[in-house]
């Protein structure tokens, strides 16, 4: 007679990157990525999509680069993290449903549906995060979106387990281990292996935004140098920039408008700065850009310095045509109409014949091709 073959149990699994222990240190460094990542994509989404509440610095100028490279380094060492984490773990869905008891059933279901939600939003961020760095986008949904509602559902996953999970790991973590314990050799290889994939994960890209790091990362995006020495996302061509024969810059404020050519703002006092292009993919890269700081050129037509600018350009179907720079960033003289990088003169590319360059800002909101600037009341 042919016996059936029996389900494995959750006692069936042994190996020692199964312990409680394992597990218990993979989701704490697993919520270290995850917080890091949540709160640096937080804050730039809201630099693009400011509530009325919220202000970013102009300075130091490296802090915007910093926040995101932060976050698309967390986001890239949270992947071999989350794995080694479901391999420890796995073996729970092993346990059997408590079935003669309808309290404990319902608890075990929730359990299991929270569990599902938080791996479901985890590959999400994760997966559709890593095809944005590389700027492909095979769906339908606009990904910032997408990517900023779905990290709220993946954050109430994470505090809703930690709840969970809290006295399990807690005495995970407190129990000193016994002198004959055999698997404690076992369970730091497994430990060392998944920190070590992480930590290569990071230097293996990390030369994205840490120039100095650019020599050992060779999974690196967008790290090589594009035209005049900065990489782009986006050429005039793509952008179907035609700029006129006369073009000018129109400023228009409450009670004025003026214009001027490219050979008048040329004209006007220089300031050279050197800054970066941060862009939300990770990437970035500093330049020397020398142009006429947006202060100055306010204060010389008489319009206001101490308000916001929406920044129009000549592109007219892209989704960054226009931004707002934020007072705080109006007034810093660092915030420059760049009519120059690296000693030359814009290339089509980065923006000829004229763009918005400002310290701590993402590179998407760093409008080329201006055409108009309008002070906001």
């Amino acid at each position: 007679m042919t016996r059936r073959p029996r389900i494995p149990a959750s006692e069936d699994f042994t190996a020692p990157s199964h312990s409680p222990l394992v597990a218990a240190r993979l989701g704490l460094w697993l919520g270290v990525a995850f917080g890091l990542c949540f709160v640096t994509g937080l804050l730039s989404h809201y630099i693009q999509h400011p509530p009325g509440w919220f202000t970013w610095p102009s300075r130091p100028v490296n802090l915007y680069r910093i926040t995101q490279g932060v976050h698309v380094l967390s986001g890239v060492a949270a992947v071999p993290l989350l794995l080694a984490k479901l391999w420890s773990v796995y073996p729970r869905l092993f346990v059997r449903p408590p079935l003669r008891h309808p309290i404990r059933l319902s608890a075990h279901a929730l359990e299991r549906v929270s569990v599902l939600v938080l791996v479901c939003a985890a590959f999400f961020e994760l997966v559709t995060g890593l095809f944005n760095v590389a700027q492909s986008y095979p769906w339908g949904f606009f990904f910032p979106a997408a990517h900023y509602a779905v990290a709220w559902l993946l954050v109430g996953g994470v505090l809703l387990h930690i709840a969970v999970k809290l006295p399990i790991a807690r005495a995970a973590l407190s129990t000193p281990p016994r002198r004959d314990d055999r698997d404690s050799s076992g369970r730091r290889a497994f430990l060392r292996s998944a920190a070590g994939v992480a930590g290569v994960a990071v230097l293996a890209t990390a030369g994205v935004t840490v120039p100095w790091l650019r020599r050992v990362s060779p999974l690196a995006w967008r790290s090589a140098a594009g035209p005049q020495g900065i990489p782009i996302n986006r050429t005039a061509a793509a952008a179907r920039i035609a700029v006129p024969p006369d073009w000018q810059l129109e400023i228009v404020w409450p009670g004025g408008r003026d214009v001027f050519s490219r050979a008048e703002l040329a004209a006007l006092p220089q300031r050279t700065a050197n800054l970066p292009i941060a862009c939300v993919e990770g990437w970035s890269a500093s330049a020397d850009w020398t142009g006429v700081p947006v202060a100055d050129l306010l204060r010389l037509v008489g319009a206001p310095t101490d308000r916001a600018v929406r920044v129009s350009s000549l592109e007219t179907d892209g989704l960054y045509a226009t931004s707002t720079l934020p007072a705080t960033h109006v007034g810093d003289p660092l915030t420059l109409l760049a009519l120059r990088i690296n000693g030359e003169e814009l290339s089509p590319d980065h923006g000829y014949p004229c763009r918005l360059i400002a310290p701590s800002r993402p590179g998407v909101l760093q409008t080329k091709w201006l055409a108009r600037l309008e002070v906001l009341r």
